[in-house]
């Protein structure tokens, strides 16, 4: 009898379908139903002897939450038996409703119950208990993870033990994973959390890679792409990433139109086993990344959302150095500007943030000039490790994808049928804040912000505290100018101040976007007494209303 080892995640979730992604222990047909007679069923695919399926959903009724069940052969497997938590639901939108938007990234995967937890609680477990508590008040519309849903290269005791059994960890990678089989390690201890087990069933979810998925400062630069590629473990280690990134994230992603024309996916599904379609995939994608896009849009009523690639999509030549390829640039481009008018918040998911403390802007711009030989090539050379060793590879790391995306931001948010806002949503730095540019002369029409959230969980070393909270004082803004100068470094085409933070700890950011109104909410997962742990809100605020149809009271 076929056992669901994994899941169910509710992935894309619209006003009439939905898809449910699942693993089980063995070959079958997957079937979801639901309360109201809607369904779907999948029958299983194969990768690496792990058997997965990606339900289609149909006939859902717009403006309802119907339960569901899923079944494997026949035989209910979902909801588990005695759980302790509310029947998963599809909640489904309806035309004129608003959208609740969670965000935030990097989660190191929460200890078992009863063991002590080092970084404090889970963001997302504390979402979870809060929305089980009060589904209608508090479940978010969607969750976007952006970057660093399992760590590769920084494994949990648990499974370094798990890795030991099966292999020596004197040889390379060591403790860190190796091929596919180890990655499906990740997602189990993960995802089998049982709070983060049910929220990802009942709340659809959109997900994009950072560095960590892969390895650390992924793609930073040619030379290192270079050392990497010439030890004996590295080939394995990315196809197996991009392999399972694929299987367990990019495909919920895409809705089911998408999936639909999906040549890949069609293969995948007609083969036996799709474990060499998928390794000869990742092959294709590490040999020529611009022949793969794992870059989406979805737009939710009047908000379009696009998360952006910005790791796999680079240009690593340093003549002509990109965050983007010209490909992935024009895709971003399209995307953002078609249909003016036709929405009200355009939301921008890149895992790295646009807009940094200005210190840290000014020396990765720094970094970025030495490292081109703008001043020999002794300090391309220290250029190159300081690069490495201080991760200074965010969007000031590439200046002419900067300015082309502050360009493109401007461009968006101008005219007579700009939205009300653009909001760029990002992660990876360990910390909370707002940031708001200002162009000279006349700016966008819509308020602009740098929203940034992370980690879900892991720790903030007292470097990461200190570092930050100087890095936005002015005396670092001095500081950065004069590195900006030592490597002839332009002055950024725009200014901006922190308007909000900095904030630290374990947290989640909610957008609440109805109409042209918008309000952002950070919750902060704090411990309690006797072991449990709750959601504090740290600020709310409103970021525009409907007074003058912008940001801009």
């Amino acid at each position: 009898m076929a056992e669901l080892r994994l899941g169910p995640l509710l992935r894309y979730a619209d006003g009439s379908s939905a898809t449910i992604w699942v693993e089980a222990s063995r070959p079958c047909t997957a079937e979801v139903r639901c309360a109201d007679g809607a369904g779907g069923t999948a029958r299983t695919f194969q990768v690496a002897g792990h058997h997965y399926a990606l339900v289609p959903v149909t006939g859902l009724t717009p403006g309802t939450s119907p339960s569901y069940d899923v079944l494997l052969d026949g035989t209910r497997v979902w909801p588990l038996p005695d759980s302790r938590f509310p029947p998963s639901v599809i909640r489904t939108a309806a035309d004129g409703d608003g959208i609740r938007v969670a965000f935030g990234s990097c989660r190191w995967a929460a200890p078992p119950a009863g063991e002590h937890d080092p970084v404090g609680p889970d963001a997302l477990d504390t979402l979870a208990a809060r929305i089980a508590a009060d589904p209608e008040r508090e479940r978010p519309d969607v969750l976007l993870l952006l970057g660093d849903q399992v760590y590769a290269d920084e494994t949990s005791r648990a499974t370094q033990r798990w890795l030991a059994a099966r292999r020596d960890l004197s040889d390379p990678p060591g403790s860190e994973v190796a091929d596919y089989e180890e990655y499906t390690r990740l997602y189990y201890e993960s995802w089998l959390d049982p709070e983060i087990r049910w929220l990802l069933s009942t709340v659809p979810s959109c997900m994009i890679f950072d560095d960590h998925d892969l390895i650390d400062d992924w793609n930073t630069s040619a030379s290192w792409l270079a050392d990497m590629r010439a030890t004996s473990w590295w080939r394995e280690r990315l196809l197996s990433g991009l392999m399972s990134y694929w299987v367990h994230q990019h495909l919920g992603n895409l809705s089911p139109d998408q999936l639909a024309t999906d040549t890949l996916y069609a293969a995948v599904r007609e083969t036996p086993d799709a474990t060499d379609v998928l390794r000869a995939f990742a092959a294709r994608a590490d040999a020529d990344p611009a022949s793969v896009r794992w870059s989406y849009r979805r737009d939710f009523g009047r908000v379009r959302l696009l998360m952006v690639d910005t790791r796999a999509a680079r240009v690593l030549d340093e003549d002509s150095r990109a965050m983007l390829g010209p490909g992935e640039a024009e895709w971003l481009r399209t995307q953002a500007l078609e249909e003016p008018g036709s929405y009200d918040h355009l939301l921008i998911g890149t895992s790295l943030p646009w807009l940094l403390p200005h210190l840290v802007h000014d020396a990765e711009g720094w970094n970025a000039a030495l490292c081109r030989g703008e001043k020999g090539a002794r300090w391309a050379r220290f250029g190159e490790k300081l690069r490495r060793a201080a991760d200074l590879e965010h969007w000031a790391a590439f200046p002419a994808s900067f300015e082309a995306l502050t360009e493109l931001i401007a461009e968006a948010g101008s005219g007579p049928e700009a939205p009300a806002t653009v909001l760029v949503l990002s992660g990876d730095v360990h910390h909370a804040y707002v940031a708001e540019p200002s162009w000279p002369g006349r700016g966008p029409e819509a308020r602009v912000l740098q929203l940034t959230c992370s980690p879900v969980h892991n720790a903030i070393h007292a470097s990461i505290r200190l570092g930050f909270r100087f890095g936005w004082s002015a005396a670092a803004r001095a500081l950065g100018r004069r590195l900006a100068g030592h490597g002839r470094v332009p002055r950024p085409s725009i200014d901006w101040r922190r308007t909000g933070g900095p904030w630290f700890g374990n947290q989640i950011m909610t957008l609440t976007l109805r109409g042209r109104s918008a309000r952002l909410r950070l919750d902060q997962a704090r411990a309690e007494r006797g072991g449990k742990a709750r959601l504090a809100t740290v600020t709310e605020s409103a970021l525009s209303d409907t007074r003058d149809g912008t940001g801009h009271n």
